[in-house]
């Protein structure tokens, strides 16, 4: 702790704090100051919150400009509560309170019984702590067994029996997390998971001030900005919300996923953990596409519930898996580097299925199936995106004519070049500057041949089967029973 912060209250009120602290400022009007000036200066208001810029930022903006309690509607991976933890970048560095207070009483309004007496006893000596910024912020995920114990408090037995105290006593009371947050950031993630007699305290405390503990009241006039997430699902009348709490929540704010595949990729480039320490993995710039473009896929999917969403974190645990698996590659080659490709994506399958919620018509199918499905769908768009109808009917006649290839995830880029290479018109169309940039090594050739194969089996042109063997495409009428539709055998 700085050595010129006060330690007393005498200190404090000959310091050049008290005069900031002698102004019956809220935490609303902190945090509305503090945003001020930020804006005036031009400077991003949260650092890391990408593609909210037109959206969510200026209603967020409004909000607290407003000085309003808000809620933020959203489906999974939307980064809602990294704009929650942002919030403490625009309070102050630190505050004074009455040091071994609960709830962080102002030295010189001070609201609970604690802290008056303190300040009766000590007078001028009264310990002062300081409280700095990221204490402010409390969060805490709605269950439906949070009580109201939890949330504002209760009695405690022990406490009144070591102090001498009756139960109505003021100083029996243990504090939950909203008092603890006085002066400060409450954040509730899931607030329709929050039972009904939960959500009638909770707003109580935000209207009039005041609780009842065990039949007790108790008034808590506290300084703190409510904050809370949801899902639009369940944000609804239909019994999860009470209306008295939503009709005291100020602001409401939608929230969204990346609206273009760009914009994904920037924030899963920002998150993902792709950068290793003990050799180096390139990822080309159709990979990191195809990851993205996956979750793409999934959200327009029918066969995945759209309620639940697609979470962001699809393609960041995506893209981490992709570069695990051409890590293991060239640890187990020898390399010192590796080149992540499209097999590398299907070896990632674990970082998709495990994000899906389906729909019944998906479970039927299987997430697996589905998961491979959307690769192939994801390929295919980064294929069209990139360069269009591009010719590719002497490849597929190759195919036709008897031609295979069989790809494994642990072959040598330099092997699996070749063999592509073997392919008519596929080696040009893998040395293409708009697939693979600009002087191709053989880690992107092969990469970039296996997004073009995989365009062509989402096309049906080609098939491919689980092992990784691609050949001539299987005819609708001599398709097995369990074939997949691109020619592949339905995975276990």
């Amino acid at each position: 702790m700085p050595a010129s912060r006060p330690q007393t209250l005498g200190a404090l009120e000959r310091s050049p704090f008290a005069k900031a602290a002698r102004a019956s400022r809220t935490v609303k009007d902190e945090l509305r100051a503090n945003l001020i000036t930020r804006l005036g200066t031009g400077d991003p208001v949260f650092e890391g919150v990408l593609g909210y810029e037109d959206t969510v930022m200026p209603q967020l903006i409004n909000a607290i400009l407003s000085r309003h309690n808000f809620i933020l509607l959203g489906l999974r991976g939307q980064a809602k509560s990294r704009i929650l933890r942002a919030l403490v970048t625009l309070l102050d560095d630190a505050i004074p309170v009455i040091a071994g207070s609960e709830i962080n009483d102002h030295p010189f309004r001070p609201i609970s019984k604690f802290g008056r007496m303190a300040i009766e006893a000590g007078g001028e000596d009264t310990p002062i702590a300081w409280l700095e910024r990221d204490q402010r912020y409390v969060e805490k995920l709605a269950t439906p067994d949070v009580t109201i114990a939890d949330l504002i408090g209760d009695v405690d037995p022990i406490k009144a029996a070591r102090g001498g105290h009756i139960l109505a006593d003021e100083l029996t009371i243990h504090y939950g997390m909203l008092p603890r947050a006085n002066r400060g950031i409450f954040a509730l993630n899931e607030l329709p998971d929050l039972a009904g007699k939960v959500q009638v305290g909770l707003f109580n405390v935000m209207q009039e001030g005041d609780v009842q503990i065990k039949g007790y009241p108790v008034r808590l006039p506290l300084d703190v900005l409510l904050c809370f997430t949801a899902n639009p699902e369940d944000y609804t009348a239909r019994g999860k919300i009470i209306t008295p709490l939503k009709d005291r929540i100020g602001s409401e704010i939608l929230t969204h996923y990346p609206e273009t595949v760009d914009l994904g990729m920037e924030i899963t480039g920002q998150e993902a953990w792709t950068g290793r320490d003990d050799l180096s993995v390139k990822i080309p710039d159709i990979i990191a596409e195809v990851a993205e473009r996956v979750a793409f896929e999934a959200r327009t999917d029918r066969r995945i519930d759209k309620r639940s969403g697609v979470s962001q974190r699809l393609p960041i645990s995506l893209l981490e898996n992709v570069v695990s698996n051409a890590e293991r590659r060239a640890v187990m080659s020898g390399d010192e580097s590796a080149t992540a490709r499209i097999s590398d994506v299907y070896a990632a399958l674990p970082a998709i299925t495990g994000k899906l919620e389906l729909e019944y018509e998906g479970e039927l199918v299987g997430g697996h199936v589905i998961a491979r499905e959307l690769i192939r769908r994801a390929a295919e768009a980064t294929f069209k995106a990139r360069v269009g109808d591009a010719a590719v009917d002497e490849i597929v006649m190759w195919f036709d004519g008897g031609g295979a290839l069989q790809v494994t995830d642990d072959a040598p880029d330099a092997a699996l070049a070749a063999a592509f290479s073997s392919v008519p018109a596929l080696g040009d169309l893998a040395r293409s500057p708009l697939l693979a940039g600009d002087d191709p090594d053989d880690g992107t050739v092969v990469a970039v041949s296996e997004l073009v194969l995989e365009a062509l089996v989402a096309r049906k042109r080609v098939s491919r089967s689980d092992a990784g063997r691609y050949g001539r495409a299987v005819p609708e009428k001599r398709r097995r029973p369990n074939e997949d539709i691109f020619g592949g055998g339905l995975s276990a």
